[in-house]
């Protein structure tokens, strides 16, 4: 259970949010909703114990489980497998166990007797803490959200920024909290494992906190939603379904906006005659009375939401390249014994669109960071063709400096840019006044979605690398970006789980990991996507 009473939370100068008081109890499915930037993962964070709130108490009893946005947590060189155990202690135990099993087949009978004692104490553990019945429990959780052994058994360090996201999440569901906070879930998840999700949150006994832009699984799963509202800085609960709150919120809206016009009619009346009554001395006590009723009547209303603003994304005319700016050859890719794929070769024509396809774990986002020159390929080569000039967009924000402020950010990617020249991109991405100056690292996922992106816009790339590029984003931010992605001159080279992202590209060739194998787009590749 988390209880909240007057919470406050600052970033830097700017208030996000005053006065907030709720409670989460076991059962509630709450869904915190509002635009990128409102401050939604903020204060999760904050709720988590990760940031400290300015004003308020917030009183957390039982387990908490919360899932980031950064998957990037954990030892690299631990498996997978015994990240997810270690949620209830089983992970370290496996490892002990199997060291003292070898151990008792030593020659030695010293070292043999005390591994045999040391086994069963660990048996006696590992049984009191769930066992092979908990075990069991872990490995279907992983098997339904697309983790199979062979991920499992792999070091964190190897895997993908989609697998460690899979990862972090079976762990937090493994973990049987009392109360668990989900940002963003369905990143990364194909649609089986959505489904599954959705299932599982529904008989979930505990109290769940979901930031999700997966209308779907907000609609099917919350019976509370709590709507941040960024420019009254104040948190509106609801204690209904996803349905019943969107039409709740467009009756309260509008009953604000009638309350507001009559209450501002009836003050501008009152203040006229104060005026009247103000030029007569034996009157002035009572246009004072008048004056004072008005702005008490103005002060005691419920602030109008304003129109959330969208960040306007267009992407300028690409340098000048030749007709292939992009040309690889046999590229491999192995993780120790585990073979990505092999032998994949590739030519991103100026102008073109392709869309790159392939399950979970096939390769997408490595082939990607090869592409950009972040890793370097087993074997084969990149052939850059004339006047090449790469914009990447990583899924995990890994072209962002978290140290720098967004403004240095932007000046980093292109030497001749003003600062003036940077605001004013940046303003178009909702970046304005003091929050230029934030450093990258607190931002929160949609914002970091929305720099990286302006530092594309600023490099003048001609070819595209975008690593799901709609991830974090509200509905309106996405469909600007997609807007800009359709209408730019140069090439792309696409990978992502949302279907409506590749349709609007509108792309002319799929490369199928990890065979390489190229094709003309055709939509019965629309279901591969959803698959994947």
């Amino acid at each position: 259970m988390i209880t909240v009473e007057n919470l406050a939370i600052d970033v830097g100068a700017r208030r996000l949010m005053s006065e907030v008081s709720f409670r989460v109890n076991p059962g509630d499915k709450i869904g915190l909703v509002g635009r990128n930037g409102a401050g939604k993962t903020t204060l999760t964070r904050t709720l988590s114990g990760e940031l400290q709130p300015a004003e308020g108490k917030i009183t957390v009893s039982g387990e908490l489980g919360f899932l980031p946005q950064d998957p990037r947590t954990g030892d690299p060189e631990q498996l997978a497998r015994h990240r997810i155990l270690d949620a209830r202690g089983l992970g370290t135990i496996t490892q002990q166990l199997t060291k003292a099993s070898q151990d008792m087949a030593s020659d030695d009978p010293r070292v043999a007797e005390k591994a045999m004692k040391r086994f069963g104490n660990l048996t006696d553990r590992f049984q009191a803490l769930g066992g092979y019945a908990a075990e069991a429990e872990a490995a279907s959780i992983s098997h339904n959200l697309g983790l199979p052994d062979r991920v499992l058994d792999q070091p964190l360090g190897t895997l993908s920024g989609g697998q460690r996201r899979r990862i972090e999440l079976a762990r937090i569901l493994f973990s049987d909290a009392d109360t668990m906070i989900l940002d963003e879930p369905t990143n990364h998840l194909d649609a089986d494992s959505v489904v599954w999700l959705r299932e599982f949150l529904k008989s979930y006994r505990g109290g769940v906190i979901i930031i999700s832009h997966d209308v779907e699984l907000v609609g099917e799963t919350v019976n509370r939603v709590f709507y941040l509202d960024a420019n009254r800085q104040l948190i509106d609960v609801y204690n209904m379904g996803w349905k019943l709150y969107l039409r709740q919120r467009a009756a309260d809206e509008e009953r604000r906006r009638k309350e507001r016009a009559n209450v501002e009619k009836k003050a501008s009346a009152l203040k006229d005659q104060a005026a009247k009554f103000g030029a007569k001395a034996s009157k002035a006590a009572a246009a004072h009375q008048m004056v004072a009723r008005a702005e008490r009547m103005l002060s005691s209303l419920d602030e109008v939401r304003q129109v959330d603003r969208v960040a306007k994304l267009r992407f300028p005319d690409p340098s000048p390249c030749g007709k292939t700016p992009l040309m690889a050859s046999g590229l491999s890719k192995s993780y120790g014994s585990l073979e990505i794929f092999a032998g994949v070769d590739l030519a991103i024509d100026r102008g073109s669109k392709v869309v790159v396809l392939g399950l979970n774990g096939a390769g997408k986002t490595t082939l990607l960071r090869i592409l950009a020159g972040v890793d370097e390929p087993d074997a084969g080569q990149l052939e850059p063709g004339h006047g090449l000039k790469i914009g990447y967009y990583a899924q995990e924000h890994e072209t962002l400096d978290v140290k720098a402020s967004v403004l240095q950010n932007m000046i980093s990617v292109s030497q001749h840019l003003t600062e003036t020249e940077a605001r004013k991109v940046l303003g178009s991405f909702l970046f304005t006044g003091d929050d230029v100056h934030k450093p990258a690292g607190v931002l929160s996922g949609g914002e970091k979605t929305r720099l990286a992106l302006a530092m594309l816009v600023v490099s003048s790339a001609n070819v595209l690398l975008l690593d799901e590029p709609t991830n974090n984003l509200d509905p309106a931010s996405r469909a600007e970006i997609l807007d800009a992605l359709a209408n730019f001159a140069g090439a792309v080279v696409l990978v992502s789980h949302d279907p409506g992202a590749v349709e609007s590209l509108n792309p002319e060739r799929v490369l199928i990991m990890p065979d390489g194998t190229e094709d003309h787009w055709t939509k019965d590749y629309l279901d591969l996507i959803e698959l994947a």
